[in-house]
């Protein structure tokens, strides 16, 4: 009866032998399905052609530099004014633009304020403008009560004035 208890154990695989089954069991876990491997062969092939295009494009600029060097050297006296015209122009046209969507749009803004629209920021613009009032206020009447004080001791210092 012992014998047929010890046969029905089974033995325990705590540390399995390492042979080349379990490697290659291992190895197909972590195998990459189809799905990622043309993920990565469309991703290599995209990247050699535009590591390709780029060689290409950096070739032809430093070539088109060392053949067209010495015409941009000998016409320069004529480039450069032109350029910083040129320059000056665009960017005067840039600013006068863009300082006028400014002026624009900060006349749209005072339209809907006035008109009682309330534009983003008028909160802000309500409370800044109390604020100022407040302190005008609290000034006015600090300075009346600071100029009586002067005035008496004025009539204080010389009583005949």
């Amino acid at each position: 009866m012992a014998e047929r208890h010890a046969t029905h154990q089974r033995p325990s695989r705590l540390n399995p032998p390492l042979n080349g089954n379990s490697f290659l069991r291992k190895l197909q876990a972590h195998a990459p399905n189809s799905t990622q491997l043309i993920g990565f062969l469309a991703l290599f092939i995209s990247g050699s052609i535009l590591l390709l295009l780029i060689g290409l494009t950096v070739t032809a600029t430093i070539l088109g530099l060392i053949f067209f060097a010495p015409l941009l050297i000998i016409s320069s006296p004529i480039w450069v004014p032109i350029g910083t015209i040129l320059f000056l122009t665009v960017a005067g046209f840039l600013s006068v633009c863009g300082f006028g969507v400014a002026v624009v749009a900060g006349l749209s803004w005072m339209y809907r304020y006035f008109r009682g629209l309330h534009p983003p920021g008028s909160d802000r613009f309500d409370y800044a403008r109390s604020r100022i009032y407040d302190t005008a206020s609290h000034v006015k009447d600090y300075a009346r009560e600071y100029g009586g004080y002067l005035q008496s001791k004025v009539k204080d210092a010389a009583p005949g004035a």
